[in-house]
């Protein structure tokens, strides 16, 4: 086929299609709500994944998560927390273990002046900020002496720091929470909220030694992060930490676990194996609106053979060779498809972003996504079209001048 040829078959086709334009429309209707269904589904379901992703990644990556108490909770309605005696054993006798971040918190209210508020205070070690990737935005980290005795200096999150002091510069400021009244030593880089809505910003890190003396008023941990190195398989390292912590907690053999330990690794995993199947179940969902679309086009293309039939007659009675009928009907059905697909992918385009704006997560937009969307949808046109070309091209010359 020449160039001029197919440009010449292009022109035609449009020049058809604008004739009937509300009827091209409404066909082009199927094809477009369905690849803008496939475009939005893709780009939303990526762009939530990944909002779940960094929401978990700020918890740490290589970070396994230990909490008392069993998987269907305390039978005697108590749970034994942890000891520093056990984040000692933790860190020593456990293969592969970089860091142990004991955690103990309490929701209080901060006071500074004439303001207060409502913030959660985090009692810790020096640990904690590597093991949560806990960047300082100003001052300086708690020392580990400080740590060692509990002195009464903390390190402020965003949150805290807008409502407590808002635009003064809160280092080297004291503030006041029940019998504690620490020195601001540093800031934290905000991380915004997390997974479940929570702000992580609203928090006040004091050292755990000072958190038990001051606030407690016991030693003990409610939780620990174990942070582990790169080249560390996590599910082995579960495994060892599980033993050592069933070992000192003395549960016999066949009983249950008293504590959990969740690996972010793991969760991470599992969220892509699951992202992956919804996607793929949205996308199919989406595919049966370009099957009703392409039903649809299959329609419309046999009406407008029976309505040109004259047409048709003429062509072929003045040399028109049947592949040529074949070919303009054809491209017809492509070009109507194609135009839809393309309609469909500002369309789907359009309505991730609005629903990403809206549920506050990143937009994710592929480009071999939408151009696979519109070479799809120019393929079912091929598909459903070519039996009306295929119809139109086998139509004898007399017959076809005979209808009226």
């Amino acid at each position: 086929m020449t160039p001029t040829l197919l440009w010449t078959t292009l022109v035609l086709a449009f020049r058809q299609l604008l004739r009937n334009k509300a009827r091209s429309t409404l066909t082009s209707l199927g094809i477009l709500i369905g690849v803008a269904a496939v475009i939005a589904m893709v780009n939303i379901s990526t762009g939530a994944t990944r909002a779940v992703e960094e929401s978990l990644s700020s918890l740490g990556q290589n970070v396994l998560f230990v909490m008392p108490g069993g998987e269907r909770g305390s039978r005697s309605g108590s749970v034994r927390p942890f000891t520093e005696a056990d984040v000692g054993a933790v860190r020593s006798e456990v293969e592969g273990v970089v860091g142990v971040a004991p955690v103990s918190q309490m929701s209080m209210t901060a006071t500074v002046g004439d303001a207060s508020h409502l913030t959660q205070v985090t009692g810790s070690n020096g640990d904690y900020m590597e093991a949560l990737r806990w960047r300082l935005a100003r001052g300086r980290d708690i020392e580990s002496g400080e740590h060692l005795s509990g002195a009464d200096v903390c390190v402020l999150g965003q949150t805290a720091v807008e409502e407590l002091f808002g635009a003064q510069d809160p280092l080297g400021q004291e503030v006041r929470m029940d019998r504690l009244t620490c020195t601001v030593v540093g800031t934290l880089v905000p991380k915004g909220e997390n997974l479940f809505g929570q702000d992580q910003d609203d928090l006040i890190v004091v050292p755990l030694r000072g958190f038990q003396r001051r606030i407690q008023g016991n030693r003990d941990i409610a939780f620990l992060f174990v942070a582990y190195g790169d080249g560390v398989v996590s599910s082995d390292l579960k495994g060892r930490l599980e033993r050592l912590l069933r070992q000192r907690r003395h549960i016999r053999e066949g009983s249950e676990d008293d504590f959990v330990v969740r690996d972010m690794a793991e969760v991470l995993s599992m969220l892509d194996s699951v992202s992956t199947v919804l996607t793929s179940l949205l996308a199919a969902v989406a595919a049966v609106s370009l099957l009703v679309g392409g039903i649809g086009i299959m329609n419309i293309m046999l009406v407008s053979v029976t309505e040109r039939t004259r047409e048709i007659g003429i062509r072929l009675a003045v040399g028109a060779m049947a592949r040529d009928v074949l070919l303009q009907f054809l491209v017809e059905s492509v070009v109507l498809s194609a135009v839809g697909g393309a309609m469909g992918v500002a369309v789907g385009f359009a309505g991730s972003w609005g629903v990403a704006r809206v549920m506050e997560f990143p937009l994710s937009f592929d480009p071999l996504v939408a151009v696979g969307a519109v070479v799809f949808s120019g393929f079912i046109g091929v598909v459903f079209g070519f039996f009306p070309a295929r119809r139109a091209a086998r139509m004898k010359p007399i017959d076809a001048l005979r209808h009226e």
